[in-house]
């Protein structure tokens, strides 16, 4: 071979490996191009999620009121609220529990001064989202009632708090009733029982009316249905 045609083919080697190199070189950046895509994409997902996640868990909603404790009567008491979140209320508070009837007003609202949630919900809400309701109202200091003519599908009260909601699956009532139940905060008569007072419903009287006392009256106990 002569000196020509050996210097031609290192020559054709060296641009035959300078053409690989650069292959490999333009598919490694590909590859570090299209995983870093995928990082970023990924990194914008797990974004989104997060911000929807603590969107849909949101307690801006929430609406807030300004009422006093202690007020009691024996009389049926007009609410400005539906359901009520405070005010005048019964001498006797309901005892906290699952009830498949309406319950009083004057009675759910003495429940909220001592420390309770009360979820009410629309006669007409699905088994499955009563369920689910009843699972969670199944803890202490809770109330869960149906209420006719309701805003909402579902909705959370709290002494001076309430926020509609979509449904037993809405992300913000387990939230709501962290936040407000029996928090010392927001709770007139914090560390009051919920319990030991009446499980009557809407469709039985409320109790007559006794001597005016400074003290709250002693109710027999009556389990909630």
């Amino acid at each position: 071979m002569t000196k020509e045609k050996a210097q031609a083919r290192r020559e054709h080697l060296a641009r035959m490996r300078a053409d690989q190199k650069r292959k490999e070189r333009r598919a490694a950046l590909l590859m570090w191009g299209i995983g870093g895509l995928v990082i970023v994409v990924l990194v914008a997902l797990v974004a989104v999620w997060v911000v929807k996640d603590r969107s849909g868990k949101s307690l801006g909603a929430v609406k807030s009121f300004n009422y006093k404790g202690s007020d009691h009567s024996w009389t049926k008491v007009d609410y400005k609220e539906n359901p009520p979140v405070g005010g005048q209320h019964n001498y006797y508070w309901q005892n906290c529990g699952i009830y498949d009837k309406p319950i009083h007003n004057e009675h759910g609202v003495h429940s909220l001064e001592h420390g309770a949630v009360w979820i009410t919900y629309r006669p007409d809400l699905p088994k499955a989202e009563v369920d689910k309701l009843k699972t969670i109202a199944s803890a202490d200091y809770m109330l869960l009632s149906p209420y006719p003519n309701l805003p909402a599908k579902v909705v959370a009260s709290s002494w001076d708090h309430q926020i509609t909601l979509d449904g037993a699956e809405d992300p913000r009532l387990p939230e709501f009733v962290k936040k407000y139940k029996q928090n010392p905060t927001y709770t007139p008569e914090y560390g009051a029982s919920c319990t030991g007072g009446v499980g009557t419903t809407s469709d039985q009287p409320l109790p007559p009316p006794q001597a005016e006392t400074s003290q709250e009256p002693m109710p027999s106990a009556s389990p909630a249905s």
